[in-house]
């Protein structure tokens, strides 16, 4: 489980991550609203070991060791920071992710016989630009696992690509629901999307009320 409370991180010149506490279990599906893409970036960074806060704390199954949360997460799709290059072809971004996976478990993962296993065979020569919302949410979740050490999954701003969460929501459910592999997985969006059910926190909703005004 990944708990976060009261997690922080200050800018230069305001907050780039309000104080915010969550919670994202195993076998689960997380939306963290936050009107600023700032701030959802910072959120997805800090909650997957790959920045720094200021305050409060996240553990990952109980441990607080930012080696252990490292290990177990990927971010997907974070802008500016690991978001792929649009002219870059899928083939190519393939085999570069793929290349990241600790080299342990990199031997069989070749570029050509992962993209036809895992059903992408027919986007291979496409530029990243090119794909739509859905078989971008796809890929990149899917070259994320390639990694079997990932249980989290920290997706930043999915719906920035479309308006539809038709295009990405469905794929984050049924990873997160997935019994074969049970994940935790994290969604920062804009706003949740109508008729929203599931588990929610927004971000700043760990400050306190004097703050916060």
């Amino acid at each position: 489980m990944l708990s976060v409370q009261q997690l922080s991180v200050d800018g230069r010149r305001d907050s780039l991550l309000p104080a915010t506490s969550l919670e994202a279990a195993r076998g689960g599906l997380l939306l963290v609203t936050g009107a600023r893409q700032d701030h959802r970036t910072a959120l997805a960074l800090t909650v997957s070991g790959r920045m720094k806060p200021s305050g409060g704390t996240v553990e990952w199954d109980g441990g607080a060791g930012i080696r252990q949360l490292r290990t177990a997460s990927a971010v997907v799709d974070s802008p500016g920071v690991n978001e792929p290059e649009q002219h870059l072809s899928v083939r190519d971004l393939v085999t570069e992710d793929l290349a990241l996976v600790p080299r342990r478990y990199r031997g069989a993962l070749l570029s050509q016989p992962w993209l036809k296993v895992n059903r992408f065979e027919d986007i291979a020569g496409l530029w990243v630009e090119q794909l739509d919302a859905g078989r971008r949410t796809e890929l990149l979740t899917a070259l994320a696992l390639a990694n079997p050490n990932t249980d989290l999954l920290v997706l930043d701003s999915p719906d920035r690509h479309g308006g539809d969460p038709a295009d990405w929501l469905p794929r984050l459910e049924q990873l997160a629901h997935d019994a074969g592999r049970p994940l935790a997985v994290v969604a920062t969006v804009s706003s949740l999307p109508d008729g929203w059910a599931g588990a929610a926190a927004s971000i700043g909703n760990a400050v306190p009320d004097e703050e916060a005004k």
